[in-house]
């Protein structure tokens, strides 16, 4: 028994020192260039970006930061990202016990029947036999190539992978919720100037209606006063259509029916932090998408250690051991007690190529999240070039836009004088206030396409999720 312990032991701290023999590779993040990710003319060499300022400090409005609060804690896509996150936190605790070993127990009772026609029923008088066993099993395989550590680094990138996805569902969900919510101050905004709009329409017809009777217009000029009318109308309904959609869309991302969402006014909004886009490279920590594709490059890097070492032979050691007797009242006896121990290296020769394949479809996927990693590290870079650029553009449209407006509200003030006074005819005054309309519905889009913008850009830039 002593020569039996001394040579177990003998073996487990042979294949312990065999483990500093790993073949396996340690990851190294690939040399990437992200120097040149955004255009030219958006070039930042700050240190400190949008990306790093709290959700709360950009949107300050108490029911949006209520509404966002509340998505955060009942969005459905957020829940399923939780349960995602359960089930890769599982397979990580899996992937930490691989350096255990597996250790079972049975117990079982054997009756056997031996036929009388058999070559040992033939000669024995009594046919019937039973056994009582109690048993024990201990295997246990040594990480000589490294194996089992790629698993567990693997099964540990797999979570944090996991975690970086909900971390994305998260940023998107707060810009989404953010979005919809500016798009219905935006809609509420244009419904009370289309409003408005349909009173002065109304007083027009009025208006138009004393030239009429004075003889200053025809009747063609009376029915199309009325058509302009009417065409406000429509846009005050296609617009209160787009509230209940919008309503509706904002109930869904904050997990719950299709309701009325209570909201403050588009007046009172002031988003105008500052725009600071900080070295490309920080979207290598910040945006939680390529933070995802990195985790998956490494988990796929560790399966392929994990193939690479099927090429090398194992080590196993596997114990049994028990109570074994055919008389039920000596099975708890010294004399029942069995034990054995089986070791040796497993060396794989011919196995119809299945290893090899294995290795060949481990270095295509880790080739394939390379790809992957690079493409999202490009994409996030685009979308931080196109979402300064629309801020831009938005911004200077604005500032056009207002005086575009005020110009058309003078002329609209202008044609309904000289109207009066028979100086201008009714197709001049109609196509100004329509083009007066217009533009004024114009003005709140482009502000609410700036903070859409803002909102794109802090997103890009991998803010929200801190």
């Amino acid at each position: 028994m002593k020569n039996n312990i001394y040579r177990i032991t003998l073996l487990g701290v042979t294949a312990t020192l065999m483990q500093s023999c790993f073949v396996a590779k340690d990851y190294k993040r690939p040399e990437l260039q992200t120097e040149n990710l955004y255009r030219n003319e958006v070039m930042s060499t700050d240190t400190t970006a949008l990306a790093n300022v709290s959700w709360d400090k950009i949107f300050t409005d108490p029911l949006l930061q209520g509404y966002i609060k509340k998505g955060l804690e009942n969005n459905l896509d957020i829940r399923i990202a939780i349960q995602n996150i359960a089930a890769a936190q599982a397979t990580m605790k899996q992937g930490k016990a691989g350096y255990f070993p597996t250790l079972s127990a049975g117990a079982d009772w054997t009756h056997q029947e031996l036929s009388k026609n058999s070559q040992f029923g033939a000669l024995l008088q009594d046919r019937s036999t039973d056994q009582y066993q109690l048993t024990g099993s201990l295997s246990w395989e040594a990480d000589i190539w490294g194996k089992i550590r790629s698993n567990k680094r693997a099964a540990n990138a797999s979570y944090l992978q996991t975690t970086a996805v909900n971390q994305a569902i998260k940023t998107q969900l707060i810009t989404d919720i953010a979005s919809t919510y500016y798009q219905l101050l935006s809609v509420d905004a244009q419904i009370k100037v289309a409003e408005e709009t349909l009173i002065n329409r109304n007083k027009s017809i009025e208006t138009i209606l004393a030239l009429k009777k004075a003889g200053n217009v025809t009747e063609v000029g009376v029915k199309q006063t009325e058509a302009q009318k009417y065409a406000t109308e429509i846009i005050i309904a296609d617009l209160k259509n787009s509230i209940i959609i919008l309503e509706n869309t904002m109930s869904v991302l904050l997990g719950e029916a299709s309701n009325k969402i209570e909201r403050s006014t588009f007046e009172t909004q002031n988003m105008q932090p500052s725009i600071t886009l900080g070295v490309p490279a920080n979207l290598l920590r910040n945006r939680p998408d390529v933070i995802a594709a990195e985790y998956n490059l490494i988990n796929n890097f560790e399966m392929t250690n994990v193939a690479q070492s099927g090429f090398y032979p194992t080590l196993k050691i596997t114990a049994t051991g028990g109570l074994q007797s055919i008389d039920l009242k000596e099975w708890f006896s010294a004399n029942s007690i069995f034990a054995n121990v089986v070791t040796g290296l497993t060396q794989p020769i011919f196995n119809q190529r299945q290893i090899k394949t294995r290795f060949e479809i481990a270095k295509a996927n880790q080739e394939k999240a390379y790809i992957q990693f690079e493409q999202s590290l490009l994409t996030a870079g685009k979308e931080v070039s196109n979402a300064l650029a629309q801020y831009n553009n938005e911004t200077f449209k604005l500032t056009v836009r207002k005086k575009q407006v005020d110009a058309l509200n003078k002329a609209t003030d202008y044609s309904d004088e000289l109207l009066t006074y028979g100086l201008a005819n009714y197709l001049e005054v109609l196509t100004s206030k329509n083009d007066a309309l217009n533009a004024k519905l114009s003005l709140v889009d482009n502000k609410f396409q700036q903070y859409k913008a803002i909102i794109q850009l802090y997103r890009a830039l991998g803010g929200g999720w801190h």
